[in-house]
């Protein structure tokens, strides 16, 4: 591994974000983030970029997917004045609010490690090693 230099290509955000969705490591898009539905790696195996340079790096970014789809379910029930009357009216929101963000956990915690990423390759630190670029397909 070597040190990014200053005029190394950076990668594209579109297709970061896009790899992080799909559990895949943001620098080459091969390996898992995940070896079961929210235990991360430590290194990518293909490309063997460390996801986290230091312990909890993906807070922020984690609160910021997790919070925003709330925010925006919020609201759309303020919006619209949605009022629940019924205890299976409260259940029934209750599990269209709780099940999509449950099931798309992982997929928003690779979107943080994405963003992470990102982070690490536009504003480097000297300490931070990053992998060589994939030689194969565009950087990007």
């Amino acid at each position: 591994m070597t040190e990014t230099a200053p005029d190394t290509p950076r990668p594209g955000v579109r297709s970061t974000m896009w790899r992080g969705a799909r559990k895949r490591c943001p620098h080459c898009g091969e390996g898992p983030i995940f070896v079961r539905w929210m235990t991360m790696h430590e290194r990518c195996r293909v490309c063997g970029l460390r996801y986290l340079f230091n312990q909890g790096d993906t807070w922020f970014y984690w609160i910021i997917m997790d919070r925003i789809p709330i925010a925006i379910g919020l609201i759309l029930i303020v919006f619209f004045g949605l009022r629940v009357g019924t205890v299976p009216a409260m259940l029934a929101f209750f599990g269209a609010m709780a099940v999509p963000l449950v099931a798309t956990m992982p997929n928003r915690q690779g979107i943080a490690v994405a963003l992470n990423y990102l982070s690490r390759v536009y504003f480097p630190d000297p300490s931070d090693r990053m992998p060589d670029w994939p030689d194969r397909g565009p950087r990007g």
